[in-house]
């Protein structure tokens, strides 16, 4: 562990070891407590126990912890005795401590805390003398067993059985003698309850409860170390991606009563308001209570501000008379109070420079704050408190931008459940949250179905195993799209994010059963014109219907993404393939379409049939028949995104998929095509059946389709220039880059590039006139990463597919991996999805060697990436850091991408700048040094 020359530091009486600088040593909570003390904040005075203390609990155990830290806890303890005139284990003039959690990021509520502490029967009856309240003083004392006896004894609740044992006990007496809430226990009651707790702590473990003062302190610091790795803290990590190796430290405070009686309380309080973000000083407290009684929802806590109590009386119906009899605020009631808090409240705004989140108590008309953090807020609150701080001139624009976290933009673009019925829901399943939003609807199990009801006005949810492109028409009816496997890239995810669709993928629980047209779950069967409901930011699947309102763009938020602009450097495309992708795009600031998907444009009806004759053409000819026909139909799709874009850049990837995916499997839809064409059903079917693969995503696709034939690549970069020449002649510019998937090699690049620039001389020739165009291909296999230089000879752009990259680097199925990837997780062989975030030392290798040598073959090449990642934060850092143009992402993802791009750019020039002041301290002690 190193030189471990300090473990704890104190705080109190204004003076402080430690400040806010110091949260990896001292956790947020620590450094925070520190920082009141200095600012002349009223703190009770305590210590904290460092970080590094928790990494040598978590590897080396209990007894060379305490070997370690002893002596120095010992002085803490001496220095709280002496600030606060009282005497640790001392029966007539007591000193008791809270014990508490504090990593460096908040994790509210995910680790365990000891209030109380330093109490046992003897010190009660001494305390009962000085204080002349019993009430207090036993209610305090049943506090501590209850607390002390579940996180550091583990008294829990057996198999089986989810009620907790303590609290059993608590609503057994209640009952018996008809109280509405724990504050109408009296002294003689809370007596006997906490007897009752010892016998249930003795019951269950075995041990008597400690009475010993120091035996307690030893127990819950290293039970809030353990609590470290607790079942909650782990997922809460996980969810927040931050490192198990920080550790938390442990923060020991002389304890603070809000219990001692009707002119002592406890509450929090915000100086904003965290779901709107307006600058509103709010919060709630509750008279004679301790901190947990303000969240545990046994009673019902007051506002902190007249103005907010008088809103919470007209929502809940109160009148103002009521209100001021039963709910007055602590503005009414302790009106000195109240403006010192606000007072405090403000300072540490300033100080913090961001909105905080205040943990208080009123101990016999004296106020003390116990704890400050940057307050939780919603996605819209962040944005409102970055933008309105930096008119304020707290923040200057980087900072700003740095203070909004881009994935929670995407709360603010996609409808959400209110939260009065989630509460209320009933939670059936759990898959991957693949799409955010939220949606109700009738379940429907086929893409006809989902018209037909759609077009009755019914909302629907396309219910599938999984889904495939035949599925598009289904997944453009329905509200949202449910499927048993796939994971974050599967067709469902991909596409429903680029609709801006509510998407769950891989519910493996769900039982599908499309003959029955059923889902089954474990006690719940629902059929087909069921309701269900869908959370595609957090995966759950409710039954029945619940209300959602719409996600809006405020003005703030155009306020911030037009900063974002000003401060990125690589530009942000969108994946479109329809006008109404386009529109979505660009109403979301997007710069260009990085990926247009040439193949989603064939589904529709009067383009689907030409199509497959083309693919069940016997011989050229026929197939040239065909394509004649699907070409003016894409040539009209070209223009009307070209209309659109206005001379921003369209990237238009020729036909990608295999060609199964365009023909029907269902012999009844086999028959209808076999009456259509003509042509008998056993010959369709043959020729279906020809087109089977084993690896349909490793096979017959791409540019190998393009090459075998040709007439496919010949067609669409006819419709692609057409399109082009055609909107010039109305004044309208066009900047189409055609590019050409999966090669491989630099002969199948040549191939291709020989068959798009011949036809479009023939194109120019007929028009007699011209349009300048790109022409390049998309990176997705690792070979051509490897030969970047040699394929850079032969294009003018690359852009990096990184799902199929992803794919074909590590061997996994996108489609298959949700069957395995969740235990990987589980287990750390993976820290991430790779389909989600990019791969940056296997994937990203590829990317970087491929960077290097296609610039090398051809300085000016135009780099981009167009896979899902490109609207991950993570993935967007690296592709700034690696020199790439542009990214590109699904619409509904574009705002994020900008924000991420911004925060590359400000993270990069902050790093620069760390570095060169680090060069010039280095510089400046070689000059100072004396041989």
């Amino acid at each position: 562990m190193g030189n471990l020359t300090k473990t704890v530091f104190i705080f109190g009486d204004k003076k402080a070891e430690g400040n806010a600088e110091m949260k990896n040593l001292l956790g947020s909570k620590g450094a925070n407590l520190a920082e009141m003390n200095l600012l002349g904040i009223p703190v009770p005075p305590g210590f904290t126990i460092t970080t590094e203390m928790c990494k040598i609990y978590l590897e080396e155990g209990h007894d060379k912890l305490i070997s370690i830290i002893k002596n120095e806890v010992t002085a803490s303890i001496k220095f709280i005795e002496e600030r606060t005139g009282t005497r640790f284990s001392d029966a007539e003039n007591p000193c008791f401590v809270s014990v508490r959690s504090g990593s460096r990021a908040s994790m509210p509520g995910m680790m365990d805390t000891i209030l109380n502490l330093g109490i046992n029967e003897n010190i009660v009856e001494g305390l009962i003398k000085k204080t002349n309240n019993a009430r207090f003083v036993w209610d305090s004392y049943r506090r501590f067993i209850q607390m002390y006896g579940s996180v550091v004894m583990n008294v829990r609740a057996e198999a089986g059985d989810f009620a907790d044992p303590f609290e059993e006990i608590l609503e057994k007496e209640k009952k018996q003698k008809c109280y509405q809430s724990d504050n109408d226990f009296n002294a003689e009651d809370l007596k006997n309850i906490s007897k009752s707790f010892k016998q249930l702590v003795k019951k269950s473990t075995g041990k008597d409860f400690p009475n010993d003062p120091w035996e307690q302190l030893w127990g819950a610091v290293t039970a809030v170390f353990e609590s470290w790795m607790n079942e909650r803290a782990v997922y809460y990590r996980e969810l927040n991606n931050l490192p198990q190796e920080w550790g938390t430290a442990v923060n020991v405070q002389a304890m603070v009563f809000g219990n001692m009686g009707q002119n002592s309380a406890t509450g929090v309080a915000f100086t904003r308001d965290a779901s709107t973000g307006e600058k509103t000083f709010n919060g709630e407290f509750l008279i004679n209570a301790q901190g947990e009684d303000v969240v545990a929802g046994t009673r019902t806590p007051r506002q902190i501000t007249t103005e907010g109590s008088r809103r919470w009386a007209s929502l809940s119906g109160i009148g103002e008379d009521i209100r001021c009899r039963d709910f007055p605020s602590l503005e009414e009631m302790m009106p000195e109070i109240y403006q010192e808090l606000a007072g405090c409240a403000q300072m540490l705004e300033l100080n913090f420079k961001d909105m905080q989140d205040i943990e208080f108590t009123v101990q016999e008309g004296k106020l003390w704050i116990l704890q400050t953090r940057n307050g939780k807020r919603t996605g819209a609150g962040m944005v409102k408190m970055a933008v309105d701080m930096l008119h304020e001139n707290l923040l200057d624009e980087k900072t700003a931008l740095l203070r909004v976290d881009p994935k929670r933009l995407d709360e603010l673009l996609h409808p959400i459940f209110d939260q009065d019925e989630i509460i209320k829901a009933c939670c059936i399943a759990q898959g991957l949250p693949a799409s955010p939003g939220a949606s109700s609807g009738r379940i429907v199990f086929f893409t006809e179905d989902a018209q037909v009801w759609s077009s009755k006005g019914e909302n629907v949810i396309l219910v599938r195993m999984e889904t495939s492109p035949e599925d598009l028409k289904g997944m453009v009816a329905a509200q949202g799209i449910l499927t048993a496997r796939g994971g974050m890239t599967s067709h469902a995810a991909v596409v429903a994010r680029g609709m801006g669709k509510c998407c769950i993928a891989g519910a493996e629980s769900l039982k599908i059963d499309y003959k029955q047209r059923t889902i089954q779950t474990e006690n719940l069967t629902l059929k087909e014109g069921d309701w269900i409901s869908l959370d595609g930011s957090t995966g759950k699947i409710y039954k029945g219907k619940l209300k959602t309102s719409e996600g809006q763009l405020s003005v703030d938020f155009e306020k911030l993404m037009n900063l974002a602009d000003q401060h990125a450097r690589l530009k942000v495309r969108s994946n479109a393939d329809t006008p109404m992708d386009v529109m979505t795009a660009l109403r979301f600031g997007a710069k260009g379409i990085g990926l247009c998907r040439t193949e989603h444009m064939f589904f529709d009806d009067d383009k689907i049939m030409a199509m497959r004759e083309m693919i069940l053409a016997d011989n050229e000819a026929g197939r040239r028949k065909a394509l004649a026909k699907l070409l003016p139909m894409q040539r009209k799709d070209f223009e009307d995104i070209f209309r659109l874009m206005n001379g921003l850049p369209v990237n238009i990837r020729l036909l990608d998929p295999p060609l199964h995916e365009f023909v029907p499997h269902d012999e009844k839809i086999q028959k209808e095509l076999a009456d259509e064409l003509g042509i008998p059903h056993e010959i369709i079917k043959k020729k279906i059946e020809s087109l089977y693969e084993f690896n349909p995503m490793m096979g017959h696709r791409g540019c190998r389709l393009g090459t075998t034939y040709p007439e496919i690549s010949e067609m669409q970069t006819a419709a692609i220039l057409e399109a082009a020449l055609h909107i010039k002649y109305e004044g309208i510019e066009s900047l189409p880059e055609i590019m050409i998937p999966l090669t491989g090699t630099v002969e199948e690049m040549q191939i291709q590039k020989n068959i798009i620039n011949q036809t479009a001389e023939k194109i120019f020739e007929q028009y007699d006139d011209r349009i300048p165009y790109l022409l390049g291909t998309m990176i997705e296999v690792p070979r051509a990463a490897l030969i970047a230089d040699k394929i850079a000879e032969h294009a003018e752009f690359f852009s990096f597919g990184t799902n199929d990259l992803t794919q074909m680097t590590y061997g996994y199925s996108r489609d298959d991996s949700g069957k395995f990837l969740p235990m990987y997780l589980e287990k750390s062989i993976l820290k991430h999805d790779p389909f989600q975030v990019l791969d940056q030392q296997g994937v990203g290798q590829l990317i970087t060697m491929a960077v290097q040598k296609g610039k090398a073959g051809r300085p000016n090449l135009k780099i981009g990436i167009c896979g899902e990642h490109g609207g991950e934060p993570s993935s967007v850092e690296f592709c700034h850091n690696e020199g790439l143009n542009y990214v590109s992402c699904s619409p509904y993802r574009v705002p994020i991408a900008r924000l991420a791009a911004a925060h590359a750019a400000i993270n990069e020039e902050n790093n620069r700048s760390i570095t060169s002041r680090q060069n010039a301290s280095k510089a400046i002690c070689f000059e100072n040094y004396h041989f």
